[in-house]
């Protein structure tokens, strides 16, 4: 069995006060992320680097109540709520061991920003009251602007993150782009100052759609 990652230095500065909390987050998916399908087997010799942090990161840039889709093993969704616990933070995860994971860790870190919805996104039925939904690692920009954009307000914002491929995927969803009524569509960088790797994120306006 492979060994956890070292913490990186930049974790402290990138959680604050709150880097204890992270610090028993990491451990409890390092001990139980692969035997509960929530992580693959080589992913604990960049546990802190590749997930945590990549996801740490982003938590400047959100504002208000949040929605994470397809939350799985609480990526970026319950990184957000460690970092930021001034964010309410709406998991959204259809499957019942994913959501089961998800509960334990919000009980188990105390965090009392965090609301659990086991759903597909598609199947959300709330309307558009999130101030903002990210996703990481769900799927490309083509098939996730449908099932993120019709969760959030008018005015509201996509904070998407993304991999190298993105501008590609931009390119793909030109029509989903249009017809979700996104604006300002853009490629931005979290943590340059912080990680070796920043992390890339796709940002865009949700304005109110014409009928």
């Amino acid at each position: 069995m492979s060994e956890l990652e070292r913490e990186p230095d930049a974790a402290a500065s990138v959680f604050g006060d709150r880097i204890e909390v992270a610090r028993a987050f990491t451990t409890a998916l390092a001990a139980h992320g692969e035997e509960r399908g929530l992580i693959g087997p080589l992913e604990l010799p960049r546990l802190w680097t590749r997930h945590i942090l990549n996801s740490a990161v982003t938590a400047p840039l959100f504002t208000g109540t949040v929605g994470d889709v397809g939350s799985g093993a609480g990526l970026p969704g319950l990184v957000l709520a460690i970092a930021r616990p001034d964010l309410h933070l709406v998991l959204i995860e259809p499957m019942e061991r994913r959501v089961a994971w998800l509960s334990e860790q919000t009980d188990a870190l105390g965090l009392s920003n965090v609301e659990i919805v086991r759903a597909r996104a598609e199947d959300w039925a709330r309307g558009r009251v999130l101030d903002v939904v990210t996703a990481r690692a769900v799927s490309a920009l083509k098939t996730l602007i449908p099932l993120t954009a019709p969760l959030v307000r008018s005015g509201g914002e996509l904070i998407l993150l993304k991999g190298a491929s993105v501008a590609g995927e931009i390119e793909a969803a030109k029509k989903q782009i249009r017809a979700f009524g996104l604006s300002d569509v853009r490629v931005e960088f979290a943590g340059e100052d912080l990680v070796a790797e920043p992390t890339r994120v796709l940002r865009a306006t949700v304005r109110r759609l014409r009928l």
